[in-house]
């Protein structure tokens, strides 16, 4: 019995601290949820609309004061001029009117129509009714000076006016459209630029692998120097984008680059290359004569040369892990270094190659600083991530370019779920 109930006021402790623990993680799981859900609903939200740059600005009425005239002896005449417009150029305002406190000191001698004033309160009121789109007008209400002395001039200052309106918010409302998603499916370029955000994934993503890996392998070896070029190759993932970029643009450059340069001194260019703005170049391979994506092809190389130090890091980490004993068990078994790579170091590394995959799969899918710094999206380079911003803010069209992302995240999700469904796993 004595067991018994000692297991029931464990368990109940137990329940206690787990629920006292879920409520210390709670803020910290709902900031964390906040951060990660809002923006990805929000683009949602967004793609669903046809919302433009204009429409960031709710539509809202502007109203200016102006004093035309001097006020400074008594019967002094003047006007007070209030201009006003409809800030929207798509959308009306409705039940539009504004309100203004007037100064002492002053007389109203003569209104507007759509104007009335409170003469206990010295409240004007103008009531405007329904304005369309882009539409402005002013109204004049004529005053009267009631005193001359300078410490007693009207200052119309003090206040600004107050306007009221009702106006349709197309990022609040819950009109919803497919309109964004048929314009980019419809557009004959959008299987293009897919078409070329595959290759430029899926080859930088592989490239980068590869050469991390080729240099993990080197890098495992003792030599003399070895911590200094292992530093030396991180030079290319830790120096700024903008930095690296720039050098790359000026070593191709067709006319003063060095790369160009050296190629036309040692015949392999009869003349200068444009590695970044030309889009094909013919190019005669083992007699075989085809026709290479350059502008593409650099960008590609670029990606390479930029992440592969984060995949040699990893995979050098994962390969200093593995027991040197079943290494020095194959070299007395007479295998070659080409079948311990194959049948020792590839199953252990296998896991951390996926990862490695997956996750520069998505970063290089994502990819925007690097082709919008080498070549802007021209010359074949144009990537969804590039669509995205051509349509977000270069033709002002937000809703599309929210789409643009739509797909590009259902794209990531699907070959992420598959991916991590088929990826091989470490041997241990």
């Amino acid at each position: 019995m004595n067991n018994r109930a000692g297991r029931r006021s464990e368990g109940a402790l137990a329940r206690r601290e787990k629920r006292l623990a879920y409520s210390l993680l709670l803020p910290t799981f709902a900031l964390v949820l906040a951060v990660i859900l809002l923006p990805l609903l929000a683009n949602f939200w967004i793609s669903f609309k046809p919302v433009t740059l204009a429409d960031l600005r709710p539509p809202k009425l502007i109203v200016k004061e102006q004093l035309r005239g001097k006020l400074e002896v008594e019967g002094d005449k003047a006007r007070i001029e209030y201009r006003f417009r409809n800030s929207s150029i798509k959308y009306p305002l409705g039940d539009v009117s504004f309100t203004d406190s007037l100064p002492d000191g002053v007389r109203v001698t003569g209104l507007d129509e759509v104007c009335r004033i409170d003469e206990g309160a010295a409240k004007l009121t103008c009531e405007l009714g329904d304005l369309e789109a882009k539409s402005r007008g002013r109204i004049r209400v004529e005053i009267e000076a009631l005193t001359g002395d300078p410490p007693g001039k009207p200052d119309f200052r003090t206040t600004v006016p107050a306007a009221t309106f009702s106006a349709y918010n197309v990022m609040t409302s819950f009109d919803f459209t497919l309109g964004n998603f048929q314009k980019i499916f419809s557009a004959a370029e959008f299987w293009d630029v897919l078409k070329v955000s595959v290759y430029y994934t899926v080859f930088g993503t592989a490239g980068a692998l590869l050469f991390g890996l080729f240099a993990a392998q080197i890098m495992q070896k003792a030599f003399f120097g070895r911590p200094v070029i292992r530093g030396l190759m991180l030079f290319p993932y830790v120096a700024p984008v903008i930095a690296v970029a720039f050098s790359w643009v000026v070593l191709f450059d067709p006319f003063s680059g060095a790369v160009n340069a050296m190629l036309q001194q040692m015949d392999v260019a009869s003349g200068p290359i444009n590695f970044f703005g030309q889009r094909m170049i013919e190019v005669s391979f083992f007699g075989v004569a085809f026709n290479l994506p350059m502008a593409l092809t650099m960008v590609i190389l670029f990606e390479v040369w930029r992440y592969f130090p984060l995949s040699f890091l990893f995979i050098l980490a994962r390969m200093q892990s593995i027991p040197s004993d079943i290494y020095e068990a194959a070299e007395i078994d007479g295998a070659t270094p080409m079948q311990q790579f194959r049948f020792l170091s590839l199953p252990h590394i296998a896991g951390i190659l996926a990862v490695l995959f997956l996750l520069r799969f998505i970063w290089t899918f994502n990819k925007f600083d690097d082709i919008f710094l080498l070549t802007g999206g021209n010359a074949g380079t144009r990537t969804l991530t590039v669509n995205v911003y051509e349509q977000a803010f270069a033709i002002s069209n937000l809703g599309a370019g929210a789409a643009v992302a739509v797909v590009i995240f259902v794209l990531l999700l699907v070959f992420s779920v598959i991916f991590i469904r088929f990826s091989p796993k470490d041997a241990g």
